[in-house]
């Protein structure tokens, strides 16, 4: 069933009988339910993510948090496990506290591949100022991290959906190396990398189908000042889609054949920013993984999936309200996005 063709029949409905609004109300209630045809693929595919396992001390102008979960495999498990199964590849020290663990086994996380390596957990300390725009790194305890060399099992390889979070490029390479065929590969990345191995950062975008990066790393990786120009110009350099995370101004997707945005979710109150962007790839390679499909239609509510588990996150410290949130309240705010950018057009002229 083509998506496109489906959308056309229902803006038809929409617009006959003089009943736009309550045809407004019922897309956007049903916004987040799969439609006829184009529903969850079964059985939903698996998702392996590499990447970090920390405890992180946080201070915003809101409150503060010390040695709570974090680390960017965290975040991102506990958001897209809402939707697939996950299987997650990391490393934690001797120190790293059972009831964290237990936290990702009571959401069906994989902890297979979670190596417990001797010495102590990676820790991680920021501050945020009142914009809560960025963090500023008070301390780094790399630890165990330090060796971190991803191990993967025939398990892990044969994983059709994969996360690269943003580690050493080197070591995302190491893991793309190791895969079996899979179907969609996304991967993230930091300024830390970019002003490093900008080469190796940029081999790594032409390996994978959708890379993620934020607004100042994706103009510093472009070398472009404009944030549209940007994305085109990483294209001109090989990769083949790319999402620019824009904090509270939303998302940009950019492909050779789609181009679209979507908003923000608007939260009250924003206590912690910390593991939003995971959060956001948790729920993208999440719905793609449960519909099994990546055409347009499927990239734009995945993009809104995304956008709605960001949303949670950064509402307390820590993934405690990715723990908290049900299906019901993902709905939800994925319905309300849906009508945020959701009409009927019109003849302009």
């Amino acid at each position: 069933m083509n998506p496109r063709d489906d959308r056309a029949r229902e803006a038809g409905k929409a617009r006959g009988g003089g009943k736009r609004a309550s045809a407004r109300g019922e897309r956007a209630d049903a916004a987040a339910r799969p439609r006829s045809g184009a529903g969850v693929a079964s059985p939903v595919a698996e998702i392996v993510v590499v990447g970090s396992v920390a405890l992180d001390s946080v201070r915003t102008p809101y409150g503060e948090s010390g040695e709570a979960l974090g680390g960017s495999a965290s975040y991102f498990s506990l958001s897209a496990c809402h939707f697939a199964p996950v299987r997650m590849v990391a490393v934690v020290g001797e120190d790293f506290p059972a009831e964290h663990r237990e936290a990702f086994r009571s959401r069906g996380v994989d902890l297979s591949g979670l190596e417990t390596a001797p010495g102590r957990t990676f820790r991680w300390r920021g501050e945020y100022a009142v914009e809560l725009g960025h963090a500023h790194t008070l301390e780094t305890q790399l630890n165990v991290f330090s060796d971190f060399h991803p191990r993967l099992d025939e398990r892990h390889r044969a994983c059709p959906f994969v996360f690269l979070a943003n580690i050493d490029p080197e070591l995302q390479l190491e893991v793309l190396g190791q895969m079996r065929r899979p179907r969609l590969t996304v991967s993230d990345t930091m300024n830390y990398w970019i002003a490093r191995k900008p080469d190796r950062v940029l081999e790594v975008l032409r390996r994978v189908d959708v890379a993620l990066l934020n607004e100042e790393e994706a103009k510093s990786l472009a070398g472009e000042t404009q944030l549209v120009r940007a994305a085109d110009r990483l294209l001109d350099q090989g990769a083949r889609a790319v999402i620019v995370k824009k904090g509270e101004h939303g998302a940009l997707y950019r492909s050779r054949e789609e181009r679209f945005i979507t908003p923000a979710f608007p939260v009250d109150p924003l206590t912690d920013p910390t593991g939003a962007g995971d959060s956001f790839a948790g729920g993208f390679l999440g719905w793609l993984a449960r519909c099994g499909r990546e055409d347009g239609h499927a990239l734009r509510q995945a993009l809104a999936c995304g956008t709605a588990m960001a949303s949670l996150a950064i509402e307390d410290f820590s993934p405690r309200r990715l723990l908290e949130a049900d299906r019901d309240e993902i709905t939800r705010r994925v319905g309300l996005l849906h009508g945020m950018v959701s009409f009927d057009l019109e003849p302009v002229f």
